[in-house]
């Protein structure tokens, strides 16, 4: 059997990563893995596949960025002629970026079987790209590999036969459980003993000069109380230089860090202050409390088990919370049933089994 994976952006290459080493113990199985090169720089790339321990992609597209319709008009024209070269039996697509939604399309016209990893979440907010990447991905994939219950909902809900979905548990957090203890060991020798931990990229959080000013000053404000650590992606970084914003002596604006880095930052945050899906995930399974700076999330699971507290873009509300958490007063939380570090596994075997 002979199975592609599709890797575009930063969360692809951890979940793909826990599907290929499953995968690889399988019999007679070949597998190659297509980067579409959707997010390309040293921190956002290469990086991973050294520490994800990720062979070097078979195929690089090198799309680069572009607008949502070109970025995914180019995947779809470069992947063809790779797909109709090699034939695979099955393409894994991961997650809800536009390589998801390119790669599916394509295999489905061209009646080449598709499996979605991470299939079925939903944040019903159609104003997200993403929410349209995961619905039209869900319709046209051949199985759908759910993280979690309300994910089989979903599915079911909009019409999907149940003999396409299976439940089989949350791939991210595989790989982290693998890599935990090396985590530990990336971490920078002098951490304060307390820390927030900042992670922002969406649009509606950094693209807005009225939005990202004050969220920037009531991270000054916190930091006064609590020391906070600010890995700052490209763009966001680019947004703060046009502001003029100068950062408090506690207000750390740090480089991109790397997958290991960032999960041993995880792992001794005191709180972790985000807009990402995956950090949601992360963060509830580590039980670190997390606050969420977007009106909707597409893991709910995160809030209604998790440590995960959906705060919009209430920044009064930001300032409470962690003042409750430095209190003593934070949300406790579960790990949801299956995010046990063997999704991957169930994948492989229903894949080698098909």
């Amino acid at each position: 059997m002979y199975c592609v994976h599709v890797v575009g952006a930063r969360p692809n290459f951890m979940k793909a990563a826990a599907v290929v080493r499953a995968l690889a113990e399988k019999p007679g199985m070949r597998q190659s893995l297509v980067h579409t090169g959707q997010h390309y720089d040293q921190n956002m790339s290469d990086v991973f596949f050294r520490e994800l321990e990720i062979p070097e992609p078979d195929f690089n597209l090198a799309v680069g960025s572009g607008t949502h319709a070109i970025q995914t008009g180019q995947i779809m024209m470069r992947f063809e002629p790779v797909v109709e070269k090699v034939r695979p039996d099955w393409v894994l697509v991961y997650g809800d970026v536009n390589s998801t939604i390119a790669a599916a399309l394509v295999c489905s016209k061209l009646r080449i079987r598709v499996a979605h990893v991470e299939a079925g979440l939903r944040s019903f907010d159609r104003g997200m790209p993403e929410e349209i990447n995961r619905l039209l991905t869900d319709q046209i994939a051949d199985l759908l590999f759910t993280p979690s219950e309300d994910g089989n909902q979903n599915l079911l809900r909009e019409g999907v036969s149940a003999e396409r979905i299976r439940l089989v548990g949350n791939v991210m957090i595989d790989t982290l459980v693998r890599l935990l203890p090396k985590a530990a060991a990336s971490l920078p020798e002098r951490l304060p003993p307390q820390y927030g931990l900042v992670t922002l990229h969406r649009p509606s959080n950094v693209d807005d000069p009225e939005m990202l000013r004050p969220i920037l000053q009531v991270l000054g404000e916190i930091s006064r109380e609590l020391p906070v650590i600010f890995p700052v992606h490209p763009r966001t970084r680019q947004r703060i230089e046009q502001l003029g914003f100068r950062a408090g002596e506690n207000l750390h604006f740090w480089q991109p860090q790397s997958y290991l880095q960032f999960l041993g930052l995880q792992q001794r945050a005191t709180v972790v202050i985000t807009d990402s899906g995956g950090i949601q995930e992360e963060t509830t399974f580590l039980g670190v409390p997390c606050l969420t700076l977007r009106d909707s999330t597409e893991r709910p699971i995160t809030v209604s088990v998790g440590t995960n507290v959906l705060l919009g873009h209430d920044l009064e509300r930001l300032s409470s919370e962690v003042c409750a958490i430095l209190g003593g007063h934070k949300k406790q939380g579960a790990t949801p049933p299956l995010w046990d570090g063997h999704a991957a596994e169930r994948i492989a075997n229903i894949i080698s089994a098909g």
